[in-house]
């Protein structure tokens, strides 16, 4: 068991003052997007005074025997906290497959890794859990199309985007929402009138109950923040989704989705392939998208944790990257095991504090701090008042 301490990222679209507060620190007027508690290359966390990737590079049977067979000698996950004031890029991440194919094509072709062009920066696919810590905001998947040719028909713009959106009618399920996502996100200077026409449209239905009104508000929540943006068609085909505390979205590979705005915890694979589609200033690669997203139309499923045992709720996922799960810590129930042993695991603290305990050592974590654990140290105990995220390897 050792402290962990991670590292800030400070992203345009991030809050000021989440991060900083779950943190202990003073906040500024700078953005806070992200805080990483991982091996990530690029920005490892700290174990005292050297990195996590240099910790598993001397001593690598930390993370277990299973998963250094299934994914070498790599931390396979990355836990975040995330916390957007607006819409992050229309976005989906390969499949392992896809990775691997991607990965391979971009090198023999001599794009460097570090070039804005680049789409595929590892081989790994990124598939992902958020979980909300306040109410958050996120578009995932597509909407059924004649349900979103009726949301435009409620605007008004069905005849001035008939062009653009006649296929979700004339055409079915996949191959629609194909046409359309490709043709929006294609839309020249000539043609982006159609998005400023839809978005002075959403004005006027602003303050509607029910669908129409929350589909008029996407529009006009986006344009505030990407005027003109081809990508708010794009987001309008998209299913919106409300989390609650404690609720979760799993993001698989070809999922589209942009989260919205809040603040959550999220536990992913350790990959940087994120390819965009819209709503963004970095590289957006349409072609690419095109073959990498799931173009079926389906709602994702709004995740609730399951009772493991008492005062652990695991959040199931397929991954074998991840798992992710909370721990609720009370006094009154006494000691908790912490899961994960057989892996290298990230515990965060969210609120209150509670004591670690290997029956050897003990180790403080009070809100905002976090620790590693190594996948040989299985019977650690946590003990108080607090409320614990964890991750460990989904292979143990």
């Amino acid at each position: 068991m050792q402290p962990l301490s991670g590292t800030v990222q400070r992203y345009d679209w991030g809050t000021n003052d989440a991060i900083p507060a779950l943190l202990g620190r003073p906040a500024d007027d700078r953005p806070v997007a992200e805080y990483w508690l991982g091996a990530h290359r690029s920005s490892p966390s700290l174990l005292g005074s050297r990195t996590l990737v240099e910790h598993i590079g001397a001593v690598p049977a930390v993370l277990g025997r299973r998963s250094r067979e299934a994914f070498g000698e790599h931390l396979p996950y990355l836990m975040k906290v995330l916390s957007a004031r607006h819409a992050l890029s229309i976005q989906a991440h390969p499949s392992r497959e896809q990775a691997i194919e991607g990965f391979a094509r971009e090198s023999r072709s001599g794009t460097p890794l570090d070039a804005a062009e680049r789409t595929y920066k590892d081989c790994w696919p990124k598939p992902e859990v958020l979980i909300a810590l306040d109410d958050f905001h996120s578009l995932a998947g597509f909407r059924d199309p004649h349900e979103t040719a009726a949301l435009f028909a409620a605007l008004g713009v069905s005849e001035q985007l008939a062009s653009v959106i006649g296929p979700l009618t004339e055409r079915k399920g996949s191959a629609a929402l194909a046409e359309v996502f490709l043709d929006v996100l294609s839309l020249d200077d000539d043609r982006l009138h159609l998005v400023n026409e839809t978005v002075a449209a959403a004005m006027h239905h602003r303050y509607d109950d029910g669908p129409v009104g929350a589909f008029a508000r996407t529009a006009l929540e986006l344009d505030a923040v990407f005027p003109a943006d081809p990508g708010i068609l794009a987001a309008l085909l998209m299913n919106r989704l409300l989390l609650h505390r404690g609720q979760a979205l799993f993001v698989p590979a070809g999922m589209m989705h942009a989260h919205l705005r809040g603040t959550g915890v999220e536990v992913m694979a350790n990959s940087d392939n994120v390819i965009r589609g819209g709503l963004t200033n970095k590289h957006i690669d349409v072609s690419e998208l095109v073959t990498v997203v799931d173009f079926n139309p389906w709602l994702p499923e709004v995740l609730h944790p399951v009772r493991t045992r008492p005062g652990v709720l695991k959040y199931a996922t397929p991954c074998s990257e991840f798992e992710a799960w909370r721990m609720l810590v009370d006094e009154q129930g006494g000691p908790i095991r912490v899961p994960g042993g057989g892996s290298a695991r990230i515990l965060l603290a969210i609120d209150g504090a509670c004591v670690l305990d290997d029956g050897q050592n003990t180790l403080q974590l009070p809100r905002g701090r976090a620790a590693f654990l190594s996948a040989d140290e299985a019977e650690v105990y946590a003990s108080g008042t607090a409320e614990v995220f964890g991750a460990s390897s989904g292979i143990r």
